[in-house]
């Protein structure tokens, strides 16, 4: 009886110290996590959630957020400022300097857009992403020269996957500014639960893994000209994704962390030629820990396309590759359960939906 009761004990006080928090407009389990020092993983255990999607006025308890009756717990932790509505563009376009500025009327998380802009003057602006500033993000906020020609220009923008907080944005253009935000819906997909075993999982403790992201994220610091000048291709002659989605949520291990897959899985026999998507210069080609036979090309635009998994890699680093040509062969190297493609189009080193690039020349 006396084990009984401390059990009861302990479950009272891990519970006790779990604060409540009321879902607001625009949250998602990452953002509250990432703000109250936790992970997603310990909030959907805490609170016994079935996937990743939430509710306004939902009620989650927090782990080690006390409870508080003074202070509502929706209004914390602080949130940054808001913007003043004069400087805030709610519409899709608006005008700088005689420089039309288009956007979109609406995001998705993890898809890629641009900033279109007309205008004599339109080649001189810049432009940035303020709400990219204390997002877990590579150069957050970094300023962006426009791409093209005769009057005509686009900036390549991202929204980062686990953030449904509207995208902010910055026209710059002598001396002048103007400012505005596109509203931003998740993808709401359920968790799923891969359970890998351990001879597969077990590439995740591999030492090379660290040599292995850091050569990736030097890939995606890279920031040359544009070098493509047609649509972009599937990147398997015949392919359609039909187990792992972009965005899935998904655990590796049982009891694992919650993490956002970055690219599509296109299943394949082994053996299947890879294609390049579009032209540009072969970054990173071999074998890794993770990612297994692995390709990593420059498209220019801080536009790269990653090809995880391959049995046979047909490209060397430094190599100039064109559209639909052959730089490998379908496998299921590295942490792979079975053959297929992994394909991820990162823009400035975020993932985002390679759906939304193929047959365009700019992503929609």
């Amino acid at each position: 009886m006396k084990d009984r009761a401390a059990v009861l004990l302990a479950f009272s006080l891990l519970f006790s110290v779990a604060g409540a928090y009321t879902v607001k407009k625009g949250d998602t389990l990452y953002s509250i996590a990432r703000a109250n020092n936790t992970s997603v993983n310990s909030i959907i255990r805490l609170n016994s959630l079935k996937g990743t999607a939430l509710e306004i006025g939902q009620q989650l308890r927090i782990p080690g957020v006390a409870p508080t009756s003074s202070t509502p717990a929706s209004s914390k932790p602080p949130l940054p400022a808001p913007l003043p509505p004069e400087q805030l563009t709610p519409t899709a376009a608006s005008s700088i300097a005689g420089v039309t500025v288009r956007v979109p009327q609406s995001l998705r998380m993890g898809e890629a857009f641009v900033v279109q802009l007309s205008g004599a003057r339109a080649g001189q602006t810049t432009v940035r992403f303020p709400s990219e500033v204390g997002e877990d993000v590579r150069m957050p906020g970094e300023v962006l020269k426009p791409i093209g020609a005769a009057g005509e220009y686009v900036v390549l923008g991202r929204v980062v996957l686990g953030k449904t907080t509207p995208v902010v944005y910055e026209v710059a253009l002598g001396g002048e500014l103007i400012r505005g935000r596109i509203p931003v819906v998740g993808l709401d997909q359920a968790i799923q639960h891969l359970n890998l075993p351990p001879r597969v999982s077990g590439v995740l403790q591999d030492p090379g893994k660290a040599a292995e992201d850091a050569a990736v994220d030097r890939a995606y610091a890279l920031r040359t000209p544009q070098v493509w000048t047609r649509p972009f291709a599937p990147a398997l002659a015949r392919g359609k994704a039909t187990s792992s989605s972009f965005g899935q949520p998904r655990t590796y291990v049982a009891g694992g962390d919650v993490a956002y897959h970055f690219g599509t899985d296109y299943p394949a026999p082994v053996g299947t030629g890879v294609l390049a998507v579009n032209d540009g210069t072969v970054i990173l080609a071999g074998k890794y820990p993770v990612r297994g036979g692995l390709v990593v090309i420059n498209h220019g635009a801080g536009v790269t396309s990653l090809y995880f998994h391959q049995s046979k890699i047909a490209v060397k680093p430094g190599e100039v590759v064109k559209r639909g040509q052959k730089v490998g062969e379908v496998g299921t190297t590295g942490l792979s359960a079975g053959p297929h493609l992994h394909l991820e189009m990162r823009v400035r080193g975020e993932g985002t939906n390679p759906a939304n690039w193929v047959d365009r020349l700019w992503p929609k």
